[in-house]
């Protein structure tokens, strides 16, 4: 299982609702990875240039064996990320593979973001691009109010239906991942 998310500060609270997420799904057994924001630092995607540093190398090498993923992005102004984003752009570099895209794969999405709107729309924008990849977005989505939910280093958060809510999207993701391999 994949966590790919976070924003560029280390402990930001995105980051930490991939934590959350993550362990919901180790508590099915799978073993996971987070790719955390600072990770994702990536040259702009571009089709027409097939050499990858190696950042982008090991995204899509962890892409490509994951048999989930879960995605968190931090919303801002309304939308994901330029970070997240960006690092979705490379799952493109999938398209001729055996399992193209994210074909075959659930994904569990959640956004944080201080404000209601932008959680929402954030949500809505990752589903979207999870279909256009061929991913399998999980029946729940987290969008979490950071105005009034905090996470903390410990693992917890301020509200516990956020926590609940990510450990659930994590559960479901590797639920899947599990039955479609049976």
């Amino acid at each position: 299982m994949l966590g790919i998310g976070g924003s560029l500060r280390e402990g930001s609270q995105s980051e930490r609702a991939l934590h959350i997420a993550l362990e919901g799904a180790a508590e099915v057994g799978v073993r996971t990875r987070l790719i955390p924001g600072p990770e994702l630092v990536l040259p702009f995607y571009d089709a027409g240039v097939p050499e990858r540093d190696e950042r982008a190398t090991r995204l899509v090498e962890s892409i490509r064996e994951a048999d989930g993923l879960i995605v968190v992005s931090p919303g801002y102004h309304g939308a994901l990320s330029g970070l997240v984003k960006n690092a979705l752009d490379y799952v493109e570099d999938l398209r001729d593979d055996r399992r193209p895209y994210l074909d075959g794969r659930a994904v569990g999405l959640a956004a944080v973001a201080y404000g209601w709107q932008a959680a929402v729309t954030t949500l809505e924008q990752l589903r979207t691009i999870t279909h256009a990849l061929r991913g399998w977005a999980t029946p729940l989505g987290g969008s979490i109010n950071s105005a009034e939910t905090k996470f903390d280093e410990g693992g917890g958060a301020s509200d516990l239906k956020s926590v609940r809510t990510l450990r659930l999207i994590g559960r479901q993701v590797a639920e899947f991942a599990v039955t479609r391999a049976a």
